[in-house]
């Protein structure tokens, strides 16, 4: 054999040995302390999984309009922030990415906030097959819980609906679906700004204090101050505003977030067994 030949058998049977060396090696990592599931490797989900966090947080959003000094995608902001608190609370949970395609309307003809340029909207039909085909996903992967939280009022129903289905049909797998419908529904936002004196027409139901303050408290740089306005008067045109944006506050935002992170966490913890070594 030449040096020539010697040296690249050589060479091949280093790189064969080297291979053989990683791939017989024990895929392995410690506890994550990360809870979104999309910035994990799967190896981390595994390790999370055998560590009990067998609860999946599914969070949904939306992109719609929001008024003129409101970015469309608010939901998928505060819903990605609230989210990761629900499950840093609760000890046993991981995210999943969040749902950014939602019913918000008819295209053809346009209507509810499809009737502002940038909306997406998607059929209900299609988000119930979004919701179910992530939740039979991570019931594959041994999640034993998986939780629907949305952030937008018509994603509600839908989801309830899809857990309530799944719910049953799993149950025999000891897997629960829960629409977990305090975070939105019953989150005791609108009570407590009326102890803090606000009038029910200014917190309004639309792009006014609440989801203002939400989105000043998560990401700033997503509202426009200068283009503030009650219900939009000013602009002389629908503007999609329901309520009084500028008695929005960071200050209001925190609360606004904390309010609905306590009533999904204590809703669930209401829904299931302590978590282990909570």
């Amino acid at each position: 054999m030449t040096k020539l030949k010697y040296a690249a058998f050589a060479a091949i049977i280093a790189v064969g040995s080297f291979n053989i060396f990683y791939i017989s090696r024990p895929l392995s990592a410690p506890m994550p302390t990360q809870v979104y599931l999309e910035q994990l490797t799967w190896v981390e989900v595994r390790a999370a999984l055998q560590g009990g966090k067998t609860l999946a947080i599914v969070p949904t959003g939306g992109v719609e309009q929001n008024g003129p000094h409101v970015i469309l995608g608010k939901h998928n902001y505060v819903i990605h922030h609230t989210a990761g608190e629900i499950a840093r609370a609760l000890g046993n949970a991981l995210v999943a990415p969040v749902v950014t395609y939602v019913p918000e309307g008819e295209a053809a003809p346009p209507e509810g906030h499809m009737r502002f340029p940038g909306t997406l909207s998607v059929p209900e039909p299609v988000f119930a097959a979004i919701l179910e085909h992530t939740a039979r996903s991570l019931k594959a992967h041994g999640f034993k819980t998986i939780a629907f939280i949305g952030d937008s009022g018509g994603n509600q129903a839908m989801q309830a609906d899809v857990a309530a289905r799944l719910d049953a049909a799993w149950g025999a797998d000891g897997v629960r679906v829960l629409h977990i419908s305090d975070y939105y529904s019953a989150n005791g936002q609108v009570d407590w700004l009326l102890a803090q004196g606000e009038a029910p027409n200014d917190i309004g139901t639309h792009a006014g204090i609440r989801d203002t303050s939400e989105l000043m408290a998560v990401y700033p740089d997503g509202v426009r101050p200068d283009r503030m306005a009650r219900h939009g008067g000013r602009f002389g045109e629908e503007t999609g505003v329901i309520g009084d944006p500028r008695l929005a506050s960071t200050e209001y935002g925190e609360k606004m977030l904390s309010l609905k992170i306590n009533a999904a966490v204590a809703q669930l913890r209401a829904l299931l067994p302590p978590a282990p070594g909570s």
